[in-house]
């Protein structure tokens, strides 16, 4: 039984295999699918001294799931655009987050933050020192110079995208201004250096040098993250490293680009009231912008913004 019809059995096995249905769960069959792309992914050599690894297949997007990732990704953005509106002096960050979760819900959504892991509120919303987590309150109250970060996260039939942004309230210090800019052009930055065929480390890199060069830290016990089928997924996204390192990125990858830059020193403590609110233990202020993208074939695509 070594030849039938003039191909080996090796050849009828791969043959065979091909024509099954992807593993990506797309429905087509393997060779119409993702056959090339893990062709392509196993002549790859990797550097284990410099942790490359090959990204596990659950984290690998097909279609319908980036279709689904970008639905959820429309109402997040709704959402934060309302949050923008009402930024603004004299306002109550308890009366932010009602509105955020009005919004999401009345859009068939749910707000993710709510209740993960016990976080009693519908968004994130943190202000000056304060580095993420910030629980929303009727008595924290919006004033004149602030810096305020609302990260939002929606959850709709079943997919996730989060994204976070930075506002000014009033008229604000020029050191304040100039961390809330470069905070984000580090975010851009980062974003820029995620190609496909590359590697995680050089998001990393690309945030972290930009924010050193201007006299920032990063914090580096948070980071970003996987998402879309979940909340949280792998990869585990640092924004300060060494380019060439970490997960290779692939097309179908999803995930959050979001560093979190401290005018003073990187270091973070978590209140011990609430095991929430993250401050710089300095109390210096503290900045972060946040995006959802996708690795495609060319480069990316935000998701979430």
């Amino acid at each position: 039984m070594g030849n039938i019809l003039g191909k080996s059995l090796k050849e009828i096995v791969h043959f065979m295999q091909r024509n099954e249905l992807c593993w990506c769960g797309s429905g087509k069959k393997y060779k119409k699918c993702h056959a090339d792309f893990d062709e392509r992914i196993s002549e790859i050599k990797y550097n284990a001294f410099k942790g490359q690894v090959r990204p596990p297949k659950k984290i690998i997007n097909n279609k319908h799931d980036i279709e689904m990732i970008k639905a959820a990704g429309v109402v997040n953005d709704g959402a934060l655009d309302l949050a923008a509106s009402l930024i603004k002096p004299g306002v109550d960050t308890a009366t932010i987050d009602d509105a955020v979760r009005e919004f999401i819900e009345s859009r068939g959504g749910y707000p993710s933050c709510l209740n993960y892991e016990g976080f009693p509120k519908s968004c994130c919303i943190s202000i000056n020192e304060v580095v993420c987590h910030g629980i929303p309150s009727k008595k924290t109250i919006l004033k004149e110079g602030d810096i305020v970060n609302v990260d939002i996260t929606t959850t709709l039939n079943g997919y996730y995208a989060d994204a976070s942004r930075m506002f000014m309230v009033g008229e604000v210090s020029e050191e304040a201004e100039r961390l809330v800019r470069v905070t984000k052009e580090c975010m851009e930055r980062g974003i820029a250096a995620a190609k496909p065929w590359h590697f995680l480390g050089d998001i990393s890199a690309a945030c972290g040098d930009y924010a050193h060069a201007h006299g920032y830290s990063v914090v580096t016990d948070l980071g970003g993250h996987g998402v879309g089928k979940d909340f949280h997924l792998e990869p585990f996204v640092a924004h300060e490293g060494e380019a060439g390192t970490g997960m290779l990125l692939v097309p179908g990858m999803v995930l959050t680009v979001e560093p979190m830059i401290n005018q003073g020193k990187k270091t973070v403590v978590v209140d011990s009231k609430d095991n929430w609110t993250v401050r710089t233990k300095d109390n210096k202020l503290s900045a972060q912008w946040e995006k959802t993208i996708l690795i495609t074939e060319t480069g990316t695509e935000v998701l979430s913004s």
